[in-house]
């Protein structure tokens, strides 16, 4: 199980990258233009907002806390946001906007990463929600608001 788990938590974010590169080369030359825009945009933004939540809430990691070794090497900083699980659930979010059910499987693979990353000590679950609710806000927000006035300059 720890196996499963460590490969979980260091490789599959891997997987959502190459599989979302896949679905984006797939779509058609409107469907990635609009992709391109919106991910300019959101993933920038999403970046920034977890950068500032970092600055505001500090969460020392589990194996720092409760002094143990973890099942993956980590450096000793502030755990809050996850890293991988603000990546997997950013990338989870665009692919909602796009493929409802693309977008959930992707929100799954999010979570068991998130999961696994609390699993192998190096993440409290708050760093895991943490993330994704940064993602989430920050979505809905640009996709709502923003892209949508500028996709209009863009639409022939």
């Amino acid at each position: 199980m720890n196996n499963i788990m460590i490969f979980i938590a260091k490789y599959l974010y891997l997987f959502e990258i190459i599989a979302f590169a896949i679905y984006f080369i797939l779509q058609s030359k409107e469907i990635r233009k609009h992709i391109l825009i919106l991910s300019s945009i959101y993933l920038p933004t999403t970046y920034i907002v977890a950068k500032i939540s970092s600055f505001i809430y500090f969460d020392p990691r589990p194996f720092i806390i409760n002094h143990f070794v973890p099942l993956i090497s980590h450096t000793n900083d502030n755990g809050f946001p996850s890293d991988h699980m603000l990546l997997t659930s950013a990338i989870a979010s665009i692919l909602f906007i796009y493929n409802k059910k693309l977008g959930i499987i992707f929100w799954i693979v999010a979570i068991m990463i998130g999961l696994s990353r609390v699993f192998v000590g190096v993440h409290h679950f708050i760093d895991i929600i943490g993330s994704a609710i940064i993602s989430i806000i920050t979505i809905i927000i640009i996709s709502k608001y923003v892209t949508p006035k500028i996709m209009i300059k863009y639409k022939k």
